[in-house]
């Protein structure tokens, strides 16, 4: 693609003229904190990873998991599973127990488990 194409198509992508609805804007100002912008950040920022989305998914669907069950269904080592598994606690996605020798998995709530099928069933229509 050369510059003048380029430069074409960013034109495209912007208003040519100022016009913010002030109204508006001013509501939008109000909806979220920032500090919550940074939690959703956050929580996206560790299911960028596709792995542990892949984890995610697995607690999803079969409920409370193991650290051995993650690991042998990611084809890993149980120290891989557990850094995935650990990460998604630390973003408050899941939540874990331990019982005897094993450390049990789970997610933490229903939110997640509807922001992974949200975006699935999205990702789903992309096709």
């Amino acid at each position: 693609m050369n510059a003048r194409t380029m430069n074409e198509d960013v034109a495209l992508e912007l208003c040519e003229t100022e016009c913010p609805s002030t109204e508006r804007v001013a509501l939008l100002k109000e909806t979220v904190s920032d500090d919550d912008m940074l939690g959703m950040a956050e929580i996206f920022k560790a299911l960028a990873d596709p792995t542990r989305v892949k984890v995610a998914y697995m607690l999803d669907r079969g409920g409370e998991l193991c650290v051995c069950d993650v690991a042998e269904v990611l084809g890993s080592s149980t120290a891989t599973a557990s850094h995935h598994l650990r990460t998604l606690k630390n973003k408050n996605i899941a939540k874990s127990r331990k019982a005897g020798k094993n450390v049990y998995y789970s997610l933490k709530d229903d939110h997640i488990r509807t922001l992974l099928h949200m975006t699935l069933e999205h990702q789903k229509e992309r096709v």
